[in-house]
């Protein structure tokens, strides 16, 4: 996991040098060399994606023009503030790492689970999650047309889940979580959250970035700081984050860090328009030259 980013890029370097020297633990080795089983966990995974995902930054912001707008799906919002100037690299590290803790401690006191509903509108998902009287049951992330994902506890979920099918749903899937992300079960770890982002010094983003929570531009260090705390708890609402960036004259997007499912979702989201993960060296030079 950026392993070969580092070894080849002395920017990407830097950036997990720097991100071992912060947390006082070898990061970068659990990344390199796992174990897989640990380094998947939400405490350890959080904040890998945002190391991965800022290394690749360092290096393309070497190369690339000005950013004109920039959005994050969950997590990966603390790296669209931190490449817009909102956060320092070490302050977003710190609060990434606290996040996932939290919320992997949520997770733990009070069980829950996600589920990924197929085929259905987002209204029509929305109506599903109302009807459940069986337990918690609340849209997490509306990813593109036709994919939703409910997160809840696992009575509420498989009711969820249940209901979508009989409303039609082409598939409806249990996720591999720790928790019930992005709904009420999240809320010890958000307050949790609010109190640590309440002492970082936010600044105003140098480019707008889109809001998970909203999808709408953030202009403000203290929107950025306010929206990134109610985050945990509402749903995520990327496909209209995308379709306002469109609307705003977004014609190429670069994802940044591991995978490339953002860019998948982009064949639905921003149809038309060019996509590229960019996570290695090769990702680099294909996509810079």
């Amino acid at each position: 996991m950026g392993r070969e980013l580092a070894q080849a890029l002395p920017p990407a370097r830097r950036v997990f040098e720097e991100a071992d020297d912060v947390l006082g633990a070898p990061l970068s080795r659990l990344m390199w060399e796992g174990p897989e089983e640990e380094l998947t966990l939400t405490r350890a995974a959080q904040p890998a994606i945002l190391v991965h995902s800022m290394a690749a930054h360092a290096v393309l912001r070497e190369r690339l023009g000005p950013v004109a707008l920039a959005a994050g799906h969950s997590l990966g919002e603390f790296s669209a503030h931190v490449a817009a100037g909102t956060l320092s690299f070490p302050d977003a590290l710190r609060a990434v790492r606290l996040r996932g803790e939290l919320m992997f401690e949520a997770g733990v006191r009070r069980p829950g689970t996600m589920a990924a509903v197929l085929g259905l509108s987002d209204d029509a998902v929305r109506e599903v999650c109302a009807a459940v009287t069986e337990g918690i049951c609340v849209p997490a992330n509306f990813n593109s047309d036709g994919q939703v994902v409910i997160s809840g506890d696992r009575a509420g979920v498989e009711a969820g889940m249940g209901r979508a099918r009989e409303a039609g749903a082409k598939r409806a899937v249990e996720l591999n979580v720790s928790g019930a992300f992005h709904s009420p079960l999240m809320q010890p770890a958000q307050e949790g959250l609010a109190a640590h982002l309440a002492v970082i010094a936010f600044a105003d983003p140098a480019f707008p970035v889109l809001s998970n929570v909203t999808a709408a531009p953030v202009r403000t260090g203290a929107e950025a700081r306010m929206l990134l705390f109610r985050q945990l708890t509402a749903p995520v609402l990327w496909s209209a984050s995308i379709a306002a960036m469109r609307a705003a004259g977004a014609d190429r997007f670069l994802e940044l860090g591991p995978g490339n499912v953002l860019c998948g979702l982009n064949k639905r989201n921003a149809l038309g328009a060019s996509c590229a993960s960019v996570g290695s060296p090769a990702d680099v030079e294909r996509w810079t030259s």
